[in-house]
Formats: structure tokens, sequence, C-alpha cells
């Protein structure tokens, strides 16, 4: 049975490498990585979130009732206006991020930080599925005091509730800085749908989330 996950991993990671280096290929001069204003618009919210390859964290937060939308990009390190090339390198500190845009009267901080919990495995260091490195580690960002001990208290509650067998290894961090990544990444499961990571990891993932929720989703 190991030798039979392995080889998967094995077939996922390769695919990723594959598919990665031919939308490297379709990039153009423009496509580059840009500093975000933490800022919402009126009325609205952001959060950001750490948890693994962020083609499917943009797709399962933004599925969600009272999410405007999720921007795929780079946040937790110490180097300026990182690209992918060298967020991989594991150099920068980096991890791969999504910042939500959400609508505080529809959702919470606390309701997101549900969400982040149930869509990935937080207890494996610097790994999500064939994905490894620490540009793939598990944080959950907050940005006001308020939110970091809502941000403690959820990894609190669910360090004690049994719903994983080893312990979680997620970050609690400060959202100092977001670059939102090259464009080719973002909306990826929507333009690329039939790239052989979106069917063998992407989804797969998405579907577990679906079925582990439970809160609203569109």
């Amino acid at each position: 049975m190991k030798s039979i996950v392995s080889f998967i991993t094995l077939i996922c990671t390769i695919s990723l490498c594959i598919a990665c280096e031919a939308q490297r290929k379709k990039k153009n001069k423009n496509d580059s990585v840009r500093k975000v204003e933490l800022v919402a618009p009126s009325g609205k919210a952001i959060a950001a979130f750490a948890e693994g390859c962020f083609w499917c964290s943009e797709h399962i937060f933004e599925a969600v009732i009272g999410v405007d939308s999720a921007v795929s990009g780079y946040a937790g390190g110490t180097v300026a206006n990182p690209t992918y090339e060298l967020v991989n390198t594991e150099t920068t500190g980096h991890a791969e991020t999504v910042l939500v845009y959400y609508d505080p009267k529809v959702i919470t901080y606390s309701e997101l930080a549900n969400v982040f919990f149930t869509s990935h495995d937080p207890t494996t260091p610097d790994q999500q599925g064939p994905d490894k490195g620490s540009s793939y580690r598990s944080i959950l960002f907050y940005m006001t005091p308020e939110e970091k001990l809502i941000a403690d208290k959820a990894l609190d509650d669910y360090s004690s509730s049994g719903m994983f067998r080893n312990p979680i290894v997620t970050e609690v961090k400060s959202l100092t800085d977001f670059y939102r990544a090259e464009e080719y990444h973002q909306d990826y499961i929507e333009h690329n749908p039939g790239s052989p990571y979106v069917q063998g990891v992407s989804l797969p993932r998405f579907e577990l989330f679906k079925r582990t929720y439970k809160g609203k989703l569109k």
C-alpha cells in the first residue's frame, strides 16, 4: 500500500512540475508580482491564510458564502516582490497564501478560521499532499489584536478537538505584507480545469472540504 501511495505522490509531483513549466512559458513581460495595499474596500474586510498550494485555497475560499474574492500570492517572508520561482527555492520565508476579501456582515474572521482548518491538513510540517517545502507550510495570519485572540483560540480549539490524529503545526503570524502572485496563478482552476494537478490534487481536496465543512457554500 505504501508503495502505491508513494507512486501516486510522485505522479502528482511530476504533474505539478509539468503544469507549472507550461504556464511559465505563457507568461508575458507584464506578468509581475505586485505588493497589495492591506486596506479593504468600504464595508468589507480582508484576511490571509497559507495552507499549501494557493490554486486550491483560492478555489475553496471563493466557494464560501460571504467571501467576495480571493487572491493568490506570497506572505510571511522577508524578501520584497518575490517571484514564484524564487519562493520555490524555499529561501524567502514566504508561503503560498490567499488574501480573502469578505463581507463581515455575512461571515466572520472566526468562521474563516474554520474554513482554514477544515480545508487542509494542519499537522504536516512544510507540506501539503505532494507539495513539500516551507512555502507550503500552514499559517493563520492576523491583522489586529482581536484577530490574534480569535486565531489563538481557533488553534487551541482544533488542537483539542480530536479532529486530527497528529499535533497541529500551524503558525499564528502577523500579516505585514502580501504580494499578489503572477497573473497566471489567479483563478488557476477556473482557467485550467483539465490540468493533471488540478484533476489529481486540487479538485479532490476541494471535494473533501465540501464533505467536511459545516458552514454555508455558494
